[in-house]
């Protein structure tokens, strides 16, 4: 027999052939029970005595949580059970046992703290919960990748290793390859600006790694980035392209994750969006009594905006250049103006983006990249690939499971990376 799935056993009154991994047994004596599960749901298999063979029904309550199994038997109706029906087994056939007890409880109702479930990640991905997550942060990927590649965008992979840094900052991991020094990408930037001004738009999701020391809940060492670069493109062409893409992936997780969101007891809508300068950010807030410095916004501040603007993702542009890295156009093409083309995107109480209008002039970006404190030489074939047909182009990175974490309102990013990488953790 082949093998069905849960989902298509409740279609069928044929006999079955079901796999996969005991989640709970209960013994009422006469009657025994064991909830099986697969990728797609749960079954009851129900034995009583007397009537199931003796040796499948001394199995219904002999099998440690997590074992995996075989079942061969036949659906029934049966009011009490999940979807109305239960199965009638055959045979159960044990593939391979669980230790019993588990390192941890994975259970519907289990309470074992986050560090403890990340040292067991690999048992903490079979309960409910975390698979949740992780189904409703493949269809993020996969809706982010299939909106803009059905715009004719062109999936690219950038490499993740580079000779200099990509962002400006000193926060990079050192790795010796070969006889050269490379560091770990901190962003796929310089690289995708060289496609777009090639092949106009290109999207990718890459991991990025960050050296930066900090134990926060928003933060990870190493993440992956959802980016894409335009060419012939301005910020607010970016900013009206992140908007399309966020509303996309949000009704596709409303039609497509149901069972996913009720299982996390979250309702989601899809946001609306609002336009601000950073000035008119600064003021909005100073007059609901929140202070922000002069290039920047407090997470205080990005809680405030969530309050103010409830279920919004709010785009706040004109940011001032001293806020931005080195590669992001300045204001009127000036390389001392005091505003940039660049902007962030705040969803739900926290930034999910930074983006826009990149330069594509070599001697503006060498002069920025001298204003920056950071030696040309450094990023000669960078600023030697707009010397070859350059146009005006922007873009923006959203890191998939900063935005998951902010999607779901979850307390901890960490939950929302399947192995997640920090300061004090490089296993499992």
């Amino acid at each position: 027999m082949e093998r069905t799935l849960i989902k298509d056993a409740f279609k069928t009154q044929d006999k079955v052939l079901l796999k996969g991994w005991v989640h709970e047994t209960r013994d009422l004596k006469k009657v025994r029970f064991l909830i099986l599960k697969d990728k797609t749901g749960r079954i009851q298999v129900t034995g009583i005595e007397g009537k199931t063979d003796e040796k499948t029904f001394n199995l219904l309550d002999n099998i440690s949580r997590e074992s995996v199994v075989e079942v061969i038997g036949t659906l029934k109706e049966c009011k009490q059970a999940p979807n109305g029906k239960e199965l009638i087994p055959e045979s159960i056939t044990i593939i391979h046992e669980a230790q019993n007890p588990l390192p941890i409880d994975v259970s519907d109702y289990s309470k074992t703290e986050l560090p403890l479930r990340l040292d067991n990640r690999f048992l903490d991905l079979h309960s409910s919960r975390t698979q949740a997550i992780f189904k409703i942060q493949s269809t993020i990927g996969s809706e982010f990748i299939k909106y803009f590649t059905q715009k004719g965008f062109t999936y690219a992979h950038p490499p993740s290793m580079i000779a200099a840094s990509s962002e400006g900052g000193t926060e990079l991991f050192k790795a010796k390859y070969f006889e050269h020094e490379v560091f770990m990408a901190q962003s796929p930037q310089l690289y995708k600006q060289m496609i777009a001004c090639s092949m106009e738009n290109m999207v990718t999701i890459t991991p990025v790694w960050r050296a930066e020391k900090h134990n926060t809940i928003r933060h990870l060492n190493e993440c992956r980035q959802m980016d894409i670069e335009m060419a012939f493109a301005t910020a607010s062409d970016a900013m009206k392209e992140m908007e399309g893409a966020v509303q996309h992936i949000i009704k596709q997780i409303i039609e497509k994750n149901s069972e996913e969101l009720e299982v996390l007891k979250l309702k989601l809508e899809i946001p609306k969006v609002k336009y601000m300068t950073f000035a008119e950010t600064k003021e909005v807030l100073e007059k609901n009594g929140v202070k922000i410095g002069d290039d920047d916004l407090t997470g205080e501040a990005e809680k405030k905006l969530e309050e103010i603007f409830p279920n919004t993702l709010t785009f706040v542009y004109d940011w001032p250049m001293k806020g931005k890295p080195f590669y992001i156009m300045p204001k009127g093409e000036d390389p001392n103006a005091k505003l940039s083309e660049g902007f962030d995107a705040i969803y739900k109480g926290m930034e999910i983006s930074s983006g826009g209008q990149r330069i594509h002039i070599p001697e503006l970006l060498q002069k920025r990249i001298e204003l920056k404190g950071m030696d040309p030489k450094n990023f000669k074939d960078y600023i030697d690939s707009f010397r070859c047909g350059a146009p005006p182009h922007a873009g923006w990175s959203i890191g998939i499971e900063r935005f998951t974490l902010v999607l779901l309102e979850l307390s901890n990013i960490r939950e929302a990376c399947m192995f997640p990488r920090d300061r004090d953790r490089i296993t499992p």
